[in-house]
């Protein structure tokens, strides 16, 4: 029994031993005992990853570069809110887990919450509920309404590589046409320009769209095909920069100051 009790002690110090030297990935923290707070504090900047593909969330202009978005605000609040600098980290959709972990402090800009991407990073609280609804030509509308009416022989369906878009048109279109488009900026003009017929994305960014281009309609946006929820990536296993971020967003989403930064977006 002694013997037992030895080897049983030696296996506890090395299990201990294994999860005190994992990496920034594993533990999240990536700053010692004092973890992602304290590491973002000391170095004096947040790194933000993001896409700046998504509008009203994310956008980096092309020609200057400059970054905008609903999302990136909020960043530079939080960033405000902690004495910091904010530092952005372009990204794509294929790669956000990957370079969020490895690069980024917090990623955003229309993230939205899968079961796939939660085994990598925590979640913050959710701050926009959503789902995926079509949007197309204001004239073909009323041929959108169902996804038995979208997947037909002949209907094109444009998608951007990589994100939950892609994922929600490959899992419901088998006859449909799926159209890979890999600059999601330029995407919608595709479907203004008649080369394809439609998107299929989250209801938040139809709206958008359809009050950027006029000759294009968000299809029931307000009863989607899916439900979701957007929140912000924070490292896998900081409990405690999890927790100062949902404060912070909880703060934001009720003191006026999320209402502040999405209305000239949103209205």
């Amino acid at each position: 029994m002694r013997a037992k009790a030895v080897l049983l002690a030696v296996v506890s110090v090395l299990a201990v031993g294994s999860v005190s030297s994992a990496g920034p990935d594993e533990r999240g923290g990536g700053g010692g005992g004092g973890g992602r707070l304290d590491l973002v504090s000391k170095r004096g900047e947040l790194r933000v990853c993001s896409t700046g593909d998504y509008r009203p969330f994310t956008y980096r202009d092309p020609a200057t570069g400059a970054w905008s978005g609903i999302d990136l605000d909020m960043a530079g609040d939080l960033a405000n809110r902690l004495g910091v600098k904010m530092t952005i980290v372009p990204t794509t959709w294929k790669t956000l887990v990957d370079d969020f972990r490895r690069r980024c402090d917090i990623a955003v800009g229309g993230v939205s919450i899968t079961l796939e991407r939660a085994r990598n990073a925590f979640y913050t609280n959710a701050y926009v509920r959503d789902g995926k609804t079509p949007i197309t030509r204001c004239e073909n509308a009323s041929r959108f309404q169902t996804l038995e009416q979208i997947d037909q022989p002949g209907v094109r369906a444009i998608v951007n590589p990589g994100g939950t878009n892609e994922q929600f048109a490959r899992a419901n279109l088998k006859r449909a046409t799926i159209v890979a488009h890999p600059d999601n900026n330029t995407i919608f003009d595709e479907v203004v320009a008649g080369r394809v017929d439609l998107m299929i994305t989250d209801a938040v960014e139809t709206r958008w769209q359809a009050k950027l281009r006029p000759e294009l309609c968000a299809v029931h946006p307000e009863k989607p095909f899916t439900f979701s929820e957007k929140a912000y990536l924070v490292p896998l296993g900081d409990v405690v920069f999890k927790h100062w971020v949902d404060q912070w967003l909880n703060l934001a989403l009720n003191d006026g100051t999320y209402a502040r930064i999405s209305k000239p977006w949103l209205g």
